[in-house]
Formats: structure tokens, sequence, C-alpha cells
């Protein structure tokens, strides 16, 4: 592996830490009121997504919301590296969510590969802006894992598209004003053994007449996935992304995406270990002394370590130019894992008051690792589910086909 950065990769990091260190303490301090100052669940979420919005045009403003959009369109053109030094340097700070993570990584580079002039003059800036919010609608009942079996259609009608069907699982779609949906363009594709044919992406306007979204409440009791449906819902042609039948392709950019980042989960992981151990600290120390969960401890710190080091080994081969596999699937299956197992070691450490969740005046940091407990488990599933993961390892790794 390479561990060495350029010199423009240094001054790339010099800049982006100044910058941090700058801008995000006054953040910080313009948002030290509680996050949920009353008004119930609703409120509190309303309050998150305002302040996502405001971190995200305060990003913006310093030209870092957007680093792998090309720099006529707001963005710094990034390298791997410096994708990877962004990742673990908004790690290392524990920065704040942003308000269009979707868009700005994953929906509005698609926009810039596939669309239109006019389609990125119409979209971009208010992806880059924060002023609306964008979801992203691939899975289905019969497509999560296998998302090629997608059969919600857009029939061609004139000049506009028909679509009816249902997606799930599409995060945030009830307060969404735009998403980037796949839909079924030719529906017998499936039937004749070409699933991967007839399949279009779109932009939808979430407020379009035959859309309803339905809210699905998770284990935490949190509302931020939903079941999207259409019914005779009419989009215009011109909201069409790329050509009808190249949605697949637009898919697989759109995903190849979706990981961007990885190398910031592992220091992520990392700070969320020692900051559980200085909770447990204080707390309830003596499970500390457990040789059991000391044993845990060391194995959970030195498997984080190698997952890093797997990120660096992919990104070397990104450099290289050579295809970094297995190493992206081999990071998702350690993030899969690390996630569960830190989150289980963490209740262990603060003992039974860990248990308690939100609202409790005995909450420990305020239910966060109660919470985290339940919300962890979707990282089986989520970009990827586990069993998908092995099957692709396994076949195309450890035996490949000759």
């Amino acid at each position: 592996m390479d561990f060495a950065y350029t010199p423009e990769d240094v001054a790339f990091r010099d800049e982006l830490t100044s910058w941090l260190d700058e801008n995000l303490p006054k953040f910080l301090a313009d948002w030290t009121v509680d996050d949920d100052p009353g008004g119930g669940r609703l409120a509190a979420t309303d309050r998150l997504q305002e302040r996502r919005r405001d971190w995200q045009r305060r990003l913006n403003d310093g030209n870092w919301a957007a680093i792998n959009w090309p720099k006529d369109r707001s963005g710094r053109d990034a390298t791997p590296a410096q994708n990877v030094i962004y990742a673990e340097e908004m790690a290392r700070v524990r920065a704040p969510g942003i308000y269009n993570a979707n868009g700005l990584w994953q929906i509005g580079p698609m926009i810039i590969a596939w669309g239109t002039e006019e389609q990125q003059e119409r979209w971009l800036p208010g992806i880059l802006s924060a002023d609306v919010h964008w979801c992203q609608g691939f899975s289905e009942p019969q497509a999560g894992s296998d998302l090629a079996n997608l059969r919600t259609t857009a029939i061609r009608d004139g000049d506009e598209y028909i679509i009816n069907g249902q997606k799930i699982w599409i995060s945030t779609a009830h307060f969404a004003k735009w998403g980037l949906f796949l839909f079924r363009t030719d529906p017998g594709a499936i039937e004749r053994g070409a699933k991967h044919e007839g399949i279009t992406a779109f932009i939808v306007d979430m407020e379009t007449e035959g859309i309803e979204c339905r809210p699905i409440r998770d284990i935490t009791g949190e509302e931020m996935f939903n079941e999207v449906w259409f019914t005779d819902a009419r989009i215009p042609a011109g909201d069409r992304l790329g050509d009808e039948g190249a949605g697949w392709q637009v898919a697989m950019g759109t995903l190849g995406r979706e990981r961007v980042g990885t190398a910031g989960q592992a220091i992520t992981m990392a700070a969320d270990l020692r900051s559980m151990i200085s909770t447990a600290r204080a707390v309830n120390p003596d499970s500390l002394n457990d040789p059991d969960i000391r044993d845990r401890i060391s194995r959970l710190f030195t498997e984080i370590e190698l997952t890093k080091l797997l990120n660096y080994r992919a990104l070397t081969k990104i450099i290289k130019g050579q295809k970094n596999w297995p190493e992206v699937p081999l990071a998702k299956l350690q993030w899969s894992y690390l996630a569960q197992a830190l989150a289980e070691l963490a209740l262990d450490l603060i003992g039974p008051n860990g248990l308690i969740g939100k609202g409790s005046p005995d909450a420990v940091d305020g239910g966060s690792w109660t919470r985290s407990y339940s919300f962890q488990r979707y990282t089986t599933i989520g970009a990827g589910a586990t069993e998908v993961q092995k099957n692709i390892i396994a076949d195309r790794a450890l035996f490949p086909r000759a």
C-alpha cells in the first residue's frame, strides 16, 4: 500500500482543517440550544433538518459542500485520495450531518453525468444551496437486494409518463421536494429474462398528484423511511434522466458513489469506542475491570484499525488504476459487523442504565447508546445486505469461475 499523499493532497487537507477550525466552533455556538426544545418528535425532527440545512449552506459558502462536483459547478474535482481525506477530517471533528447527502454525493453527480444542460441548471443549484430536499427511490417490495427486479412502471403517453407501482424504504421521501427514481419503461423485460433492460431513471417532483408517501416507524420510534405509492401519476418526459432504457447504468453509477467516505467510518468508530469507554469510567467503572470486556475492547480496536487499512488498500488500487476488489464488499461487511458489535459493547459497558431510553432523567448521554443498539441492526441490510455481500465475495473472490 502507498501511504504517501501528494503535495496537492496535503494542501487540500490543510485548507479543509483550517476551514473547519474556523467555522465549526461558530456553527456549534449558534446551535447550543437543546435540539429537542419541546413539541414532540416532529418538532425535534424539524429542528434537526434546519440544523443540517444551516451546516450545508456554510459548507457551500466555503466551497466544501460538493467536493466531487466539477469546479464550474462549485465543486473541487476531488481525487479519490482527497475524498478519503475529506471523510477522515469530517469524522475526526464529528462534523454535523448535511441536509442533502443523497443530492450532493449521489444524485447531483448523476445529473452532471447524465442530465442535459437545462436539467443541470434547473436542479443542481437547489441541491447545493439546500433550498430543497432530495430523496432516492430504488427499492421495491420485490426489488431490494435484487434491484433489477423492480416493477413500478412508467408508460409513455405523449409528452408524459404515467407511473404506477410502489417503492419502499425510501428515506426522507415525506419531506423531499424532488427524487431520483428508477421505473420500468419496458414491462415485458422481466418475463423475457432481460430484467436489467427496460429500466429508466427519472427526476420526480414529489408533490405530483398521484404520489402518496406513507412513513414507516422504525424500531427506534423514528419515521424517516417511507412507502411511496404511484397511482396514475403523470411526470413530464423532459424529467427523464438519460435515455429511455439507460436506468441500469445510471443506477450503477449512483450506487458506486453510495460508499464514498468509508475510510471516515473507521475513524468515527474509533471515536465511538473511545467515547463509550469514557462514559463507562463515569457511570459504571467496574465494567472496565471485566476480563471479557477488556478483551472485546482490544479486539474491536484492532479490527477498526484493520478496517482503516483495508480502505487504504482499496484507495491504493484506485490510484494505480486497478479494480478495488474485493476490498469494497469486505469493508461493507466489516462496517456492518463493527457497528453492531460496538453498539452491543456500549450497553455492556454502561450497565443497567444503558437500557434507559431518551426522555428519562436517568438516561445515559440522552439515551443515544440505547438508540444505537436498536438502530444499528439496519447495517445488516443498508448499502447491501450481508448475505448478498457474502455470496458475491464467495462467488467472485473465494471461488471465481474460470
